[in-house]
């Protein structure tokens, strides 16, 4: 099962003409479908930590999930909101070079006004289709991200609702339920944010863990009768193990005109569109790195399908001329960010099973 699949299905349970079941859903029992993303919730997540949260425990496990490269947030979101991959949506990763603008990086979650979130991310969302079939779609979620560029990009077609606190945002979402057909994205972020700043398992981690587990409690509570909840991430993460500062005590930094991506997943572009300067800067992160990175060229990463079978001719223009993707604990470090990049404990973004496999768990409000 793949994330790309899981919102086209579920409108398909909701009569969305354009849109196809794969994941076997059904129909839904009473119109009214709630997708609950938990930001930084792997797969692994569920057993391990399965005393500490016997509400989600309790949930109906539908399956894990394979989220797209790289596990990052701003593609996977747009992978669950589009239901396509990244080389179709164009969302290649945390922070990606702007084509043509001499260096400028677009973060794709604080976005850059001098970029059109439409033309960036020209695909219709999945909630613009529902819309225009008379499907009700709420986004809740924090306020601050109501306006943001990549809301725009990834999220357009939904009324936003916009909650800061827990019990606002379950009330949010079950006012947003009372209408049939309805369809509620609800998004919290708090167990990403504890495992950037202290690790997974950290005190701070599992009490983020923990609240969710009760949230749901009191999710479960409010929502109108036949609602169906869907539970699911948007990636995993590990702790790091070994720093890799780029250009400190290696070659990594030459030739390389931009860095961008993040510690586990990076995109590296050079001044020269030749295939051959790709290739030399590629041979020489490969003999620097060893096992602690697979690389690959721009044209290998297309062949290889990293970031899916179609790549549009966008796609391929801001995808980095060599992509570095971190393995085991090792993180590598951009040097103007080491104080950032450092300090965080856990990191996402990589190939492994921890960061790219997430659950998507269910149950019906009886």
């Amino acid at each position: 099962m793949h994330l790309s699949q899981i919102t086209p299905s579920l409108f398909a349970s909701l009569g969305l003409s354009t849109a196809k079941d794969v994941i076997g859903a059904g129909q839904s029992p009473s119109g009214r479908e709630l997708l609950f993303l938990i930001d930084g919730l792997g797969a692994d997540v569920i057993e391990k930590y399965k005393e500490l949260i016997p509400k989600i425990s309790m949930l109906h496990r539908h399956g894990s999930v394979q989220t797209s490269f790289p596990s990052t947030t701003a593609t996977s979101l747009a992978t669950l909101m589009t239901g396509e991959m990244p080389g179709a949506h164009g969302m290649l990763g945390y922070t990606v070079q702007v084509p043509r603008s001499g260096g400028r990086i677009l973060n794709s979650l604080k976005w850059d006004d001098r970029v059109d979130p439409v033309i960036w991310q020209p695909i219709p969302t999945l909630f613009e289709r529902a819309a225009a079939e008379d499907i009700s779609v709420t986004h809740v979620a924090a306020k601050r991200y109501e306006n943001t560029g990549f809301t725009q990009a990834v999220f357009r077609g939904a009324k936003y609702s916009g909650a800061n606190v827990v019990p606002e945002l379950i009330n949010q979402t079950a006012e947003a339920l009372h209408k049939t057909p309805a369809f509620v994205y609800l998004y919290v972020n708090d167990l990403d944010v504890a495992g950037h700043s202290d690790g997974v398992g950290s005190d701070k981690w599992i009490a983020a863990l923990v609240g969710i587990d009760q949230m749901i409690t009191a999710l479960l509570h409010k929502l109108p009768r036949g609602t169906r909840l869907w539970l699911t991430s948007d990636h995993g993460m590990i702790n790091v193990e070994e720093k890799i500062v780029i250009g400190r005590d290696n070659s990594l930094a030459d030739g390389v005109s931009v860095i961008a991506g993040e510690p586990r997943a990076r995109h590296l572009y050079i001044d020269s569109d030749s295939d051959s300067a790709r290739e030399d800067l590629a041979a020489n992160w490969r003999e620097s790195l060893g096992d602690k990175a697979k690389i690959f060229t721009r044209s290998e990463a297309v062949a290889a399908g990293l970031f899916g079978s179609e790549v549009s001719a966008d796609a391929a223009d801001r995808m980095g001329d060599v992509i570095a993707i971190a393995q085991g604990g090792a993180i590598l470090i951009e040097a103007a960010r080491e104080s950032q990049e450092s300090s965080m404990v856990g990191h996402h973004g990589g190939l492994s099973d921890t960061e790219s496999y997430v659950p998507l768990l269910t149950t019906s409000v009886n």
